[in-house]
């Protein structure tokens, strides 16, 4: 499943790149969705046997495992450079259709009059951002994605469509193979398909994003590192949950379970992102090792319900009481500084 999905973002990225697309919309686009086609083969192919938890779980966890994990790493590597576009437009973007998959589940299901709300979110979003991107030399664009890529130019037409068709053979059969392996997991365990959704599931069809954006943080393609994320999570909502809810015979539930937790940690995930991005446009390495030890606290709070270890209790009002508040209080400082700074320097 990640080479299915390496040949469809080599493919489709540099198809993009002949139309003079931006290198950050590319990251936003091409690349993240590219990126995101395990996750929605995954989501998809579950929803489509009736598995809504599985489905669900993997948006849900794909998406905090993007933001905690995948930048927190990318970050401690090396700091990142956050777009201005993205503080103005696609974070808040990211947050709202995080608080609108909330607000169409809490009535316990997500149907398919909902999924074409997501999905036509989806096709107007990147219609947007292609407009936007039109402004951009297409030169600048082929020169960073040659570096990013290590090729010596746009290949044929011919030649991308094949990396393509192949990608997306890749990507069908991984699929295939991971649900079933992923349900089988959870009966053997007697765990449920949503934690599964969450955790194994989440993290195995966000390997393309983890490998995409820390080579392209390494290789100082930063801006591509944070829009690849940005763009997987707007995408994973509105297009991947989107037309699961389309193929369901009877849509997505959605669980208690999730309404009460795994939603809420993702809206506030989201959230965390504008005064982190905010803060002077970049992610530091201390951002990162924060993200890094929430994600590895949120995993360790899954683990222990799905167990119903003796300590959750404990977990759950060192984190409700204590980590929470300070952590919500910092960012507000972080936001307030980076506001009397630049109100200083006008």
């Amino acid at each position: 499943m990640i080479w299915g999905a390496e040949l469809l973002v080599r493919g489709s990225s540099r198809l993009a790149t002949s139309f003079g697309i931006s290198p950050l919309v590319v990251g936003l686009t091409v690349v993240a969705f590219g990126t995101s086609s395990p996750e929605l083969a995954v989501s998809v192919m579950s929803a489509f046997k009736g598995q809504a938890d599985l489905a669900l779980g993997n948006v849900v966890g794909s998406n905090i495992f993007n933001v905690l994990f995948i930048l927190g790493i990318s970050a401690v590597i090396v700091p990142l450079i956050v777009a201005q576009q993205l503080v103005r437009f696609d974070v808040p973007v990211m947050i709202g259709v995080s608080i609108l998959v909330v607000a169409l589940g809490f009535d316990g299901k997500i149907g398919r009059i909902d999924g074409a709300i997501l999905f036509a979110g989806a096709i107007a979003y990147t219609a947007f951002l292609i407009r936007q991107s039109r402004k951009e030399s297409s030169e600048e664009v082929k020169s960073e994605y040659d570096a990013e890529f290590g090729g010596k130019g746009a290949s044929s037409l011919p030649k991308n469509l094949a990396l393509i068709v192949l990608g997306l053979v890749g990507l069908v059969l991984g699929s295939k193979w991971l649900v079933s392996s992923a349900v089988a997991i959870a009966q053997a365990f007697n765990v449920s398909e949503l934690v599964i959704g969450l955790t194994i599931v989440a993290a195995g069809t966000s390997m393309p994003e983890v490998a995409t954006s820390i080579v392209a943080a390494v290789k100082g393609e930063r801006d591509i590192a944070v829009g690849n994320v940005v763009g997987s999570n707007i995408f994973n909502i509105l297009c991947v949950l989107g037309l699961s809810s389309l193929v369901a015979p009877a849509g997505i539930t959605v669980s208690d379970a999730a309404l009460r937790f795994d939603l809420p940690v993702m809206i506030a995930v989201a959230l965390a992102c504008l005064p982190i991005f905010f803060a002077g446009y970049r992610i530091g390495r201390l951002n990162g090792a924060a993200f890094l030890f929430f994600y590895i606290a949120y995993l360790v709070y899954l683990i222990f319900t799905a167990t119903n270890h003796e300590a959750l209790g404990t977990l759950r009002m060192a984190m409700l009481y204590f980590i929470l508040p300070i952590t919500a209080l910092t960012l507000l400082v972080i936001t307030g500084r980076e506001l009397a700074r630049r109100k200083k320097a006008l």
